[in-house]
């Protein structure tokens, strides 16, 4: 990989989700837990990453997966306590692995202090002007203060309370939104920021970064209209500016959760003085379509160049339908619009392309997302109507099957959990690490291989990308000292070019030692 100084180490980096509640349960009673996750650091450290980033672990109800926090000082107990935190942070660093994790600014649990204070405090009060608490309208009150959809469909994003006034809540009626003009909500954000690289984190990240800051008015949504009310208002720089220089202070990173469509604003978000990074949603999104695909990597590339921030690519994570079996699905993007029951999938199909799609962004030049179990081919999974608990399904009237079936417990072994949180699929022993282990055609060992050839080779990280002439349908590019990846998505086998070794290819060659149809190769030149 491209030399870097060992500051710089996040511009190259394989970094490891770890959704702690289903990725392995220490004390058998069939929830994930640190001690769970401490038990497999070495597994983490054998796959090859250089990073584990944690989604929220703290204090929760669990209303929305622990992104509703109640206390950012705590582990949730079902997780373990803060001094196991601290032995996980100091155990994995002595592997080589560093430690990201989630800060949720948008809002807090219902059941935070704050919150619980501003309700007993009433209107008018000092505690509510920590949210955005409003009258509503209509003759009596009884309309909310703004006609403002909510990010999880359904109902609006307001909710009343006894007294008459309205509380906002972009998300769920659980976690009500914070006033970001209140000087004590960026200021508690800072010490908790201060809190977490005290304890020896490397990084964090930032859950729905550009929907902090609020027009002040709260004026009506009007599709189309700039500037938008509450994604993306200027303010929300000042924040970030502020944030940087206390990362600074411990040589830490961040990396942004930014959904925006206009790329000279997600741009606004890595100036030098701000994010450090954020997430490539056009990539993840983006079909199994060569000419498409190619197009989010060169718009990614051109919206980071100007401000000197690496790209970030990621397949999965913990909100979006598993790899495989968007892959199998004759729509291969991804968006939450569209999301339905019964979709049907190929998962054969989705398994080479998965494979090949692997390849693919380990070569790109930049950093690198991987979602727990990818790395074993986990196809989506299909959660009984009973046993959802996603309030995205349940703000959509039943509609959307929601997130649950990408975070189903990971099978270790043929053994599965003891009644788990979320059941595991019937014939998911078939995926596990322990079957995949040694098999040199699983998913797990071509991730072990590609992550480590990515590590102790030079061309990969961040660093020049040069595409080559290739067939319609054929994505093929340069990292310089010679490293070539091709990906055929073409129906006819591609020759490949003269090369002096082939380092990986993820699927069989053909007879004639050409490249399949989605099927992706590393060469050195």
């Amino acid at each position: 990989m491209t030399v870097l100084d060992p500051a710089d180490w996040w511009r190259s980096a394989a970094i490891y989700q770890v959704y702690v509640r289903s990725f392995a349960d220490g004390d058998g009673d069939g929830t994930g837990d640190l001690a769970g996750v401490r038990a497999k650091l070495p597994y983490l450290a054998e796959l090859g990453v250089d990073a584990l980033w944690f989604t929220p672990w703290y204090l929760s109800p669990l209303a929305d997966g622990g992104y509703d926090v109640a206390d950012y000082r705590a582990i949730d107990p079902a997780f373990g306590t803060l001094a196991e935190a601290e032995k996980l942070i100091a155990e994995a660093r002595e592997l080589g692995l560093r430690t990201i994790v989630d800060i949720v600014p948008n809002h807090l649990s219902d059941q935070h202090a704050w919150f619980r204070a501003a309700l007993a405090a009433g209107p008018g009060s000092p505690e509510r002007e920590l949210f955005h608490f409003r009258p509503g309208r209509g003759e009596h009150g009884e309309l909310p203060p703004n006609d403002w959809p909510s990010q999880f469909a359904g109902e609006p994003p307001w909710t009343r309370v006894a007294d008459g006034e309205w509380y906002l809540h972009l998300f769920a009626p659980q976690q009500p939104d914070l006033n970001w003009a209140h000087p004590a909500v960026r200021r508690e954000h800072e010490e908790v920021l201060r809190f977490w690289f005290e304890r020896g984190v490397a990084g964090v990240r930032v859950d729905s970064a550009a929907l902090l800051v609020k027009d002040p008015a709260l004026p009506d949504f009007t599709e189309g209209v700039d500037p938008h009310p509450y994604v993306d208002v200027d303010g929300v720089h000042d924040v970030y500016r502020s944030w940087r220089a206390v990362a600074d202070e411990y040589g830490g990173i961040f990396v942004g959760e930014v959904w925006l469509p206009d790329s000279e604003r997600f741009a606004r978000y890595l100036r030098p003085d701000e994010l450090h990074t954020a997430f490539n949603f056009a990539f993840l999104s983006c079909p199994w379509d060569a000419a498409r695909l190619r197009r989010a990597v060169d718009d990614t590339l051109a919206e980071h160049a100007p401000v000197g921030a690496p790209a970030t690519w990621v397949l999965a994570n913990h909100d979006v339908t598993r790899t495989v079996t968007r892959y199998g699905r004759e729509d291969t993007g991804f968006d939450f619009a569209k999301k339905r029951f019964g979709t049907p999938s190929d998962l054969a199909l989705g398994t080479r392309r998965a494979r090949a799609a692997t390849l693919l962004s380990l070569a790109l030049p930049g950093s690198v997302y991987l979602y727990q179990g990818e790395e074993l081919g986990l196809p989506e999974a299909d959660i009984p109507p009973e046993r959802i608990q996603d309030p995205m399904h349940f703000r959509s009237g039943g509609s959307d099957p929601g997130r649950d079936g990408c975070r189903v417990p990971l099978p270790w072994t043929a053994e599965p959990w003891a009644d788990p949180w979320l059941p595991q699929p019937p014939g998911w022993e078939a995926y596990a690490a322990q079957r995949q282990d040694g098999d040199p055609g699983s998913m797990l060992t071509l991730h072990r291989r590609a992550l480590r050839l990515r590590r102790t080779l030079s061309g990969f990280g961040d660093g020049p990308l040069t595409w080559l002439d290739a067939p319609a349908g054929v994505l093929a590019f340069a990292r310089p000292p010679g490293l070539l990846c091709l990906v055929n998505l073409a129906e006819e086998p591609l020759v490949l070019p003269p090369h002096s070794e082939l380092l990986l290819a993820s699927g069989a060659l053909d007879a004639d030692g050409r490249l399949p149809c989605d099927t992706a190769v590393w060469l050195r030149a």
